[in-house]
Protein backbone atom coordinates (compact mmCIF):
# COMPACT_ATOMS: atom_id res chain seq x y z
CA UNK A 1 0.00 0.00 0.00
CA UNK A 2 1.84 3.32 -0.91
CA UNK A 3 0.09 6.55 -0.13
CA UNK A 4 0.38 9.75 -2.86
CA UNK A 5 3.55 7.80 -4.17
CA UNK A 6 6.03 10.93 -5.66
CA UNK A 7 4.08 13.30 -3.80
CA UNK A 8 5.55 14.58 -0.43
CA UNK A 9 2.23 17.05 0.74
CA UNK A 10 -0.78 15.42 2.39
CA UNK A 11 -3.05 17.90 1.35
CA UNK A 12 -4.51 15.39 -1.72
CA UNK A 13 -5.38 11.57 -0.71
CA UNK A 14 -4.26 9.02 -3.41
CA UNK A 15 -4.22 5.18 -2.38
CA UNK A 16 -2.65 2.86 -4.59
CA UNK A 17 -2.65 -0.82 -3.66
CA UNK A 18 -0.50 -3.39 -5.60
CA UNK A 19 -1.49 -7.07 -5.39
CA UNK A 20 1.41 -9.21 -6.86
CA UNK A 21 0.64 -12.57 -7.97
CA UNK A 22 2.62 -15.32 -10.17
CA UNK A 23 0.85 -14.76 -13.45
CA UNK A 24 -0.65 -11.26 -13.05
CA UNK A 25 -0.61 -7.91 -11.05
CA UNK A 26 -3.59 -6.34 -9.78
CA UNK A 27 -3.65 -2.34 -9.05
CA UNK A 28 -6.46 -0.69 -6.82
CA UNK A 29 -5.78 3.60 -7.16
CA UNK A 30 -8.32 5.11 -4.41
CA UNK A 31 -8.55 9.01 -4.49
CA UNK A 32 -11.00 11.73 -3.48
CA UNK A 33 -9.31 13.97 -5.97
CA UNK A 34 -12.39 14.87 -7.50
CA UNK A 35 -15.34 12.73 -7.03
CA UNK A 36 -13.94 9.49 -5.02
CA UNK A 37 -13.26 7.31 -6.87
CA UNK A 38 -11.06 3.72 -7.42
CA UNK A 39 -9.15 2.38 -10.81
CA UNK A 40 -8.63 -1.21 -11.22
CA UNK A 41 -5.73 -1.64 -13.37
CA UNK A 42 -4.67 -5.92 -14.27
CA UNK A 43 -0.99 -5.87 -15.64
CA UNK A 44 0.77 -8.88 -16.86
CA UNK A 45 3.59 -10.82 -15.06
CA UNK A 46 5.22 -9.24 -12.28
CA UNK A 47 5.59 -5.83 -14.23
CA UNK A 48 3.34 -2.33 -14.33
CA UNK A 49 4.23 0.51 -12.24
CA UNK A 50 2.03 3.39 -11.25
CA UNK A 51 3.26 6.49 -12.33
CA UNK A 52 1.60 10.30 -11.71
CA UNK A 53 2.92 13.71 -12.80
CA UNK A 54 1.41 15.64 -9.72
CA UNK A 55 1.48 19.00 -11.70
CA UNK A 56 -1.08 17.65 -14.38
CA UNK A 57 -3.17 15.99 -12.12
CA UNK A 58 -4.05 19.02 -9.74
CA UNK A 59 -4.27 20.77 -12.48
CA UNK A 60 -7.72 21.83 -14.74
CA UNK A 61 -6.85 19.14 -17.18
CA UNK A 62 -5.37 16.39 -15.59
CA UNK A 63 -5.91 13.82 -18.84
CA UNK A 64 -2.76 11.77 -19.07
CA UNK A 65 -1.34 12.58 -15.55
CA UNK A 66 -1.83 8.57 -14.32
CA UNK A 67 -0.47 5.92 -16.62
CA UNK A 68 0.55 2.17 -15.81
CA UNK A 69 4.65 1.85 -16.65
CA UNK A 70 4.88 -0.18 -19.13
CA UNK A 71 1.52 1.07 -20.70
CA UNK A 72 1.85 -2.64 -23.28
CA UNK A 73 1.69 -4.35 -19.79
CA UNK A 74 -1.89 -3.17 -19.28
CA UNK A 75 -4.00 -6.28 -20.26
CA UNK A 76 -7.93 -4.57 -18.56
CA UNK A 77 -8.77 -1.46 -16.72
CA UNK A 78 -12.00 0.20 -15.04
CA UNK A 79 -13.10 2.74 -13.19
CA UNK A 80 -15.66 3.02 -10.05
CA UNK A 81 -16.95 6.37 -8.87
CA UNK A 82 -18.83 7.50 -6.41
CA UNK A 83 -21.90 10.45 -5.51
CA UNK A 84 -24.45 10.48 -2.41
CA UNK A 85 -28.06 12.24 -2.25
CA UNK A 86 -31.04 11.85 -0.02
CA UNK A 87 -34.78 11.24 -1.36
CA UNK A 88 -37.75 11.87 0.21
CA UNK A 89 -39.62 9.29 -2.16
CA UNK A 90 -37.83 5.57 -3.57
CA UNK A 91 -36.34 6.59 -7.04
CA UNK A 92 -36.79 10.02 -6.76
CA UNK A 93 -34.13 12.67 -6.13
CA UNK A 94 -36.19 15.74 -4.47
CA UNK A 95 -33.07 17.75 -3.43
CA UNK A 96 -29.94 18.14 -4.84
CA UNK A 97 -27.18 15.82 -4.98
CA UNK A 98 -24.29 16.34 -2.39
CA UNK A 99 -21.28 16.71 -4.90
CA UNK A 100 -18.13 14.96 -3.31
CA UNK A 101 -16.07 16.70 -5.69
CA UNK A 102 -16.49 19.44 -3.67
CA UNK A 103 -16.33 17.80 -0.53
CA UNK A 104 -13.13 18.24 1.99
CA UNK A 105 -11.38 15.16 3.35
CA UNK A 106 -9.22 14.36 6.43
CA UNK A 107 -5.82 12.65 5.20
CA UNK A 108 -5.87 9.07 4.81
CA UNK A 109 -2.36 8.87 5.83
CA UNK A 110 -3.98 9.17 9.69
CA UNK A 111 -6.04 6.15 8.90
CA UNK A 112 -3.57 3.92 6.57
CA UNK A 113 -2.79 0.52 8.99
CA UNK A 114 -0.49 -1.56 6.55
CA UNK A 115 -0.86 -4.37 8.38
CA UNK A 116 -4.28 -4.70 8.64
CA UNK A 117 -4.82 -3.47 4.63
CA UNK A 118 -7.19 -0.77 5.29
CA UNK A 119 -7.43 2.79 5.20
CA UNK A 120 -10.97 5.43 5.54
CA UNK A 121 -11.52 7.95 3.73
CA UNK A 122 -13.84 10.55 5.30
CA UNK A 123 -15.06 13.91 4.40
CA UNK A 124 -17.20 16.57 4.98
CA UNK A 125 -18.86 19.31 2.81
CA UNK A 126 -16.93 22.25 2.34
CA UNK A 127 -20.15 24.61 2.03
CA UNK A 128 -22.90 22.96 3.80
CA UNK A 129 -25.68 25.94 4.04
CA UNK A 130 -28.64 23.11 5.98
CA UNK A 131 -25.73 22.63 8.48
CA UNK A 132 -26.46 18.43 7.82
CA UNK A 133 -22.65 17.42 8.28
CA UNK A 134 -22.23 19.70 11.33
CA UNK A 135 -21.75 16.44 13.82
CA UNK A 136 -21.55 14.18 11.05
CA UNK A 137 -19.43 13.06 8.13
CA UNK A 138 -19.06 10.00 4.90
CA UNK A 139 -17.02 7.64 5.21
CA UNK A 140 -15.10 4.97 2.72
CA UNK A 141 -13.10 2.48 4.57
CA UNK A 142 -11.23 0.46 2.46
CA UNK A 143 -9.81 -2.64 2.66
CA UNK A 144 -7.05 -5.32 0.86
CA UNK A 145 -7.09 -9.02 1.40
CA UNK A 146 -4.19 -11.22 0.68
CA UNK A 147 -6.05 -14.69 1.19
CA UNK A 148 -9.30 -16.08 0.57
CA UNK A 149 -11.79 -15.81 3.67
CA UNK A 150 -15.02 -14.36 5.29
CA UNK A 151 -15.86 -11.18 7.27
CA UNK A 152 -16.46 -11.56 10.54
CA UNK A 153 -18.73 -8.57 11.00
CA UNK A 154 -22.41 -8.57 9.12
CA UNK A 155 -22.64 -8.87 5.94
CA UNK A 156 -19.46 -11.68 6.20
CA UNK A 157 -19.02 -10.93 2.54
CA UNK A 158 -16.96 -13.73 1.19
CA UNK A 159 -13.73 -12.56 -0.38
CA UNK A 160 -10.69 -13.96 -2.41
CA UNK A 161 -7.45 -12.63 -2.97
CA UNK A 162 -8.49 -10.54 -6.43
CA UNK A 163 -11.11 -8.43 -4.00
CA UNK A 164 -11.10 -5.33 -2.02
CA UNK A 165 -13.56 -4.01 0.52
CA UNK A 166 -15.62 -0.22 0.27
CA UNK A 167 -17.42 0.65 2.94
CA UNK A 168 -19.56 3.44 2.78
CA UNK A 169 -20.30 5.11 5.93
CA UNK A 170 -23.19 8.15 7.55
CA UNK A 171 -22.74 8.39 10.60
CA UNK A 172 -24.32 11.62 12.39
CA UNK A 173 -25.78 13.33 9.71
CA UNK A 174 -29.22 15.14 9.58
CA UNK A 175 -31.30 14.19 6.61
CA UNK A 176 -32.79 16.76 4.56
CA UNK A 177 -36.79 15.75 5.15
CA UNK A 178 -38.50 13.76 7.63
CA UNK A 179 -38.42 10.46 5.59
CA UNK A 180 -35.51 10.53 3.62
CA UNK A 181 -33.91 7.68 2.12
CA UNK A 182 -30.08 8.08 1.48
CA UNK A 183 -28.87 6.79 -2.14
CA UNK A 184 -25.53 6.33 -3.42
CA UNK A 185 -25.01 6.66 -7.25
CA UNK A 186 -22.27 3.94 -8.42
CA UNK A 187 -21.19 4.93 -12.02
CA UNK A 188 -18.33 2.97 -13.90
CA UNK A 189 -16.45 3.51 -16.79
CA UNK A 190 -14.95 0.99 -18.84
CA UNK A 191 -13.16 0.31 -22.21
CA UNK A 192 -14.90 -0.40 -25.35
CA UNK A 193 -16.49 -4.31 -26.17
CA UNK A 194 -17.05 -4.34 -22.36
CA UNK A 195 -20.64 -4.24 -20.68
CA UNK A 196 -22.26 -4.26 -17.27
CA UNK A 197 -24.76 -6.89 -16.16
CA UNK A 198 -26.56 -6.34 -13.19
CA UNK A 199 -27.59 -10.05 -11.53
CA UNK A 200 -29.25 -11.24 -8.69
CA UNK A 201 -29.16 -14.41 -6.59
CA UNK A 202 -31.57 -15.98 -4.23
CA UNK A 203 -30.79 -18.32 -1.78
CA UNK A 204 -32.65 -20.29 1.17
CA UNK A 205 -29.23 -19.82 2.98
CA UNK A 206 -28.74 -16.85 5.20
CA UNK A 207 -26.14 -18.41 7.79
CA UNK A 208 -23.72 -15.57 7.69
CA UNK A 209 -26.41 -12.87 6.76
CA UNK A 210 -29.52 -13.48 9.01
CA UNK A 211 -32.95 -12.68 7.31
CA UNK A 212 -31.11 -11.40 3.83
CA UNK A 213 -31.43 -13.89 1.39
CA UNK A 214 -30.43 -11.74 -2.31
CA UNK A 215 -27.12 -11.10 -3.51
CA UNK A 216 -25.93 -8.48 -6.30
CA UNK A 217 -23.60 -8.16 -8.40
CA UNK A 218 -22.85 -5.80 -11.20
CA UNK A 219 -20.59 -7.74 -13.70
CA UNK A 220 -18.30 -6.56 -16.34
CA UNK A 221 -18.48 -8.57 -19.49
CA UNK A 222 -16.69 -8.98 -22.63
CA UNK A 223 -18.86 -8.71 -25.10
CA UNK A 224 -16.45 -11.49 -27.38
CA UNK A 225 -16.87 -14.40 -25.41
CA UNK A 226 -19.17 -12.88 -22.06
CA UNK A 227 -16.13 -13.73 -19.66
CA UNK A 228 -16.26 -11.60 -16.29
CA UNK A 229 -13.35 -8.75 -15.78
CA UNK A 230 -14.57 -7.15 -12.54
CA UNK A 231 -17.48 -6.67 -10.38
CA UNK A 232 -19.12 -4.85 -7.75
CA UNK A 233 -20.91 -7.37 -5.76
CA UNK A 234 -23.14 -6.45 -2.45
CA UNK A 235 -25.43 -8.08 0.25
CA UNK A 236 -29.29 -6.48 -0.34
CA UNK A 237 -28.72 -4.65 3.43
CA UNK A 238 -26.87 -2.08 4.95
CA UNK A 239 -27.00 -1.89 8.99
CA UNK A 240 -27.78 0.89 11.47
CA UNK A 241 -24.70 0.34 13.90
CA UNK A 242 -21.08 0.28 14.00
CA UNK A 243 -21.45 -3.07 15.44
CA UNK A 244 -23.92 -4.70 13.61
CA UNK A 245 -26.72 -6.83 14.34
CA UNK A 246 -29.46 -8.66 12.95
CA UNK A 247 -32.07 -6.29 14.25
CA UNK A 248 -29.64 -3.30 12.81
CA UNK A 249 -30.28 -4.07 9.03
CA UNK A 250 -31.74 -1.56 7.20
CA UNK A 251 -33.42 -2.17 3.66
CA UNK A 252 -31.32 -2.18 0.81
CA UNK A 253 -33.09 -1.26 -2.64
CA UNK A 254 -30.77 -0.90 -6.39
CA UNK A 255 -32.61 0.50 -9.19
CA UNK A 256 -32.21 -0.41 -12.65
CA UNK A 257 -29.08 -0.36 -14.38
CA UNK A 258 -29.07 3.29 -16.53
CA UNK A 259 -25.95 3.28 -19.31
CA UNK A 260 -25.16 6.01 -22.26
CA UNK A 261 -26.87 8.97 -21.42
CA UNK A 262 -25.29 8.87 -17.59
CA UNK A 263 -23.82 12.00 -16.91
CA UNK A 264 -20.59 10.60 -15.16
CA UNK A 265 -19.43 13.03 -11.73
CA UNK A 266 -16.33 14.88 -12.15
CA UNK A 267 -13.10 12.76 -10.99
CA UNK A 268 -10.13 13.77 -11.77
CA UNK A 269 -8.85 10.35 -11.31
CA UNK A 270 -10.97 8.69 -14.18
CA UNK A 271 -10.09 11.49 -16.38
CA UNK A 272 -6.57 11.46 -15.73
CA UNK A 273 -6.18 8.12 -16.66
CA UNK A 274 -8.87 7.62 -19.28
CA UNK A 275 -8.57 10.99 -20.98
CA UNK A 276 -11.02 13.88 -22.02
CA UNK A 277 -12.75 11.39 -23.86
CA UNK A 278 -14.52 9.59 -21.35
CA UNK A 279 -18.28 9.68 -22.13
CA UNK A 280 -17.46 9.09 -26.22
CA UNK A 281 -14.22 6.65 -25.84
CA UNK A 282 -15.47 4.55 -23.44
CA UNK A 283 -19.05 3.18 -22.07
CA UNK A 284 -20.20 4.85 -18.58
CA UNK A 285 -22.85 2.64 -16.96
CA UNK A 286 -24.52 3.62 -13.27
CA UNK A 287 -26.23 2.48 -10.66
CA UNK A 288 -28.48 4.09 -7.63
CA UNK A 289 -28.61 1.88 -4.30
CA UNK A 290 -31.17 3.35 -1.68
CA UNK A 291 -31.77 2.79 1.88
CA UNK A 292 -34.07 3.01 4.61
CA UNK A 293 -37.38 0.96 5.70
CA UNK A 294 -41.24 1.29 4.30
CA UNK A 295 -41.34 4.43 6.26
CA UNK A 296 -37.98 5.58 5.88
CA UNK A 297 -37.26 6.18 9.09
CA UNK A 298 -34.84 4.02 10.34
CA UNK A 299 -31.57 6.28 9.83
CA UNK A 300 -33.23 8.73 11.82
CA UNK A 301 -33.17 6.61 15.36
CA UNK A 302 -29.82 6.20 15.08
CA UNK A 303 -27.69 8.34 13.09
CA UNK A 304 -25.74 5.68 11.68
CA UNK A 305 -25.68 3.80 7.88
CA UNK A 306 -23.39 1.50 6.40
CA UNK A 307 -23.11 -0.55 3.54
CA UNK A 308 -20.53 -3.21 2.37
CA UNK A 309 -19.46 -3.94 -0.60
CA UNK A 310 -16.70 -6.23 -3.02
CA UNK A 311 -14.97 -5.52 -5.99
CA UNK A 312 -12.70 -7.17 -7.75
CA UNK A 313 -11.63 -8.88 -10.70
CA UNK A 314 -12.61 -11.77 -12.51
CA UNK A 315 -16.10 -13.76 -11.16
CA UNK A 316 -17.64 -13.03 -8.21
CA UNK A 317 -17.20 -15.10 -5.36
CA UNK A 318 -20.43 -17.83 -4.61
CA UNK A 319 -21.48 -18.52 -1.16
CA UNK A 320 -21.84 -22.02 -0.56
CA UNK A 321 -23.85 -24.21 2.16
CA UNK A 322 -21.01 -24.83 4.51
CA UNK A 323 -20.50 -28.15 6.31
CA UNK A 324 -23.08 -27.47 9.17
CA UNK A 325 -26.03 -26.57 6.78
CA UNK A 326 -25.53 -29.09 5.10
CA UNK A 327 -25.54 -31.35 8.09
CA UNK A 328 -28.57 -29.64 9.38
CA UNK A 329 -30.39 -30.14 6.02
CA UNK A 330 -29.57 -33.85 6.11
CA UNK A 331 -30.65 -34.68 9.46
CA UNK A 332 -33.60 -32.47 9.01
CA UNK A 333 -34.46 -34.43 5.70
CA UNK A 334 -33.21 -37.73 6.12
CA UNK A 335 -34.62 -38.37 9.88
CA UNK A 336 -38.18 -38.22 8.55
CA UNK A 337 -37.40 -40.01 5.44
CA UNK A 338 -35.47 -42.89 7.48
CA UNK A 339 -38.51 -42.98 9.80
CA UNK A 340 -41.01 -43.62 6.79
CA UNK A 341 -38.93 -46.19 4.97
CA UNK A 342 -38.60 -48.46 8.65
CA UNK A 343 -42.37 -48.08 9.01
CA UNK A 344 -43.29 -49.32 5.88
CA UNK A 345 -41.37 -52.07 6.25
CA UNK A 346 -42.54 -52.95 9.39
CA UNK A 347 -46.25 -52.37 8.18
CA UNK A 348 -45.73 -54.97 5.27
CA UNK A 349 -44.13 -57.64 7.03
CA UNK A 350 -46.82 -57.45 9.19
CA UNK A 351 -48.88 -57.74 6.84
CA UNK A 352 -47.33 -60.98 5.40
CA UNK A 353 -47.73 -62.61 8.94
CA UNK A 354 -51.50 -64.16 9.90
CA UNK A 355 -52.09 -64.81 12.88
CA UNK A 356 -54.79 -67.14 14.37
CA UNK A 357 -56.05 -69.51 17.62
CA UNK A 358 -57.54 -72.13 15.25
CA UNK A 359 -55.49 -74.89 13.72
CA UNK A 360 -56.26 -76.10 10.46
CA UNK A 361 -58.39 -78.89 9.60
CA UNK A 362 -56.98 -80.51 7.11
Amino acid sequence: MQYTPGWNGSSVNLLHVRAAGPGDTLHYVWSSIGAPAVLLVATEGGSGVLRVDWTRLLSPAPAGAVWIDPPGSVVYAAAVVFEYSDAETPGELFYPTYDLSGFSWDSVNRTLNRTALTAEFTGVPAADPAGSFSNGSLALRVTAYEAGGRDGPLPSLLHTANSSKVEFVLAGVAPRGNGSRFALEVATVEEAGVAQKLRSARSIDDEYTPTVFEMLSLVAESRNDSSALSFLQWKATAYGSPSPRREDGIRCRSRGLQAANWTLPVSSLVHAYFGEGVGSAYTVSAINISFGGEDGKVYQEKRYLSWSALLGFGQPPKDTFSPLVIAIVAVALGTPTAMLLVGSCVVAVAQRKRYSEYEPIN
